[in-house]
């Protein structure tokens, strides 16, 4: 049995209370993606060039990054609860296992960055391929 308040709210206006608790918990995502997406185009607008005893850090550590952005936005639209603790927490914790892994591959002499590469590459992949899903069906949704 439904309890007596549930009683009293139209699918409507349940429908459109729900959508504004939605649009308004996307803010915080969308800075993010908007901040990326600006820095983004400042690092390709900028004319410097990476040692080349920093690339393996570089690409490892932009890769970190990456993994962390699609699991925030995989969060965000496949019913997970988004949080932005969770999402500094996990990129700092991917940058500094992402680098600490490459220095020791670098201290043992061996291409370690390669496997810590893979792994996030498969994380990011995995992440796009749940958040498609969810774009699929937030897009059918609307069209019924």
């Amino acid at each position: 049995m439904a309890p007596p308040s549930a009683a009293r709210i139209s699918p409507t206006a349940l429908q459109k209370k729900c959508e504004a608790t939605i649009s308004s918990n996307h803010h915080p995502m969308l800075w993010a993606l908007i901040g990326t997406l600006i820095g983004v185009i400042l690092g390709l607008s900028v004319d410097y060039t990476i040692p080349p005893s920093l690339v393996k850090y570089t690409a490892v550590g932009i890769i970190g990054i990456l993994d962390s952005i699609f699991g925030a936005i995989k969060a965000e639209l496949s019913k997970e609860d988004y949080n932005p603790t969770i999402f500094l927490t996990g990129l700092i914790f991917n940058i500094i296992l992402g680098l600490g892994i490459t220095l020791l591959g670098e201290r043992l002499g061996l291409d370690l960055y390669l496997a810590v590469s893979v792994v996030f590459t498969f994380r990011i992949f995995s992440n796009l391929g749940v958040t498609r899903r969810a774009i699929i069906d937030i897009l059918t949704k609307k069209k019924r």
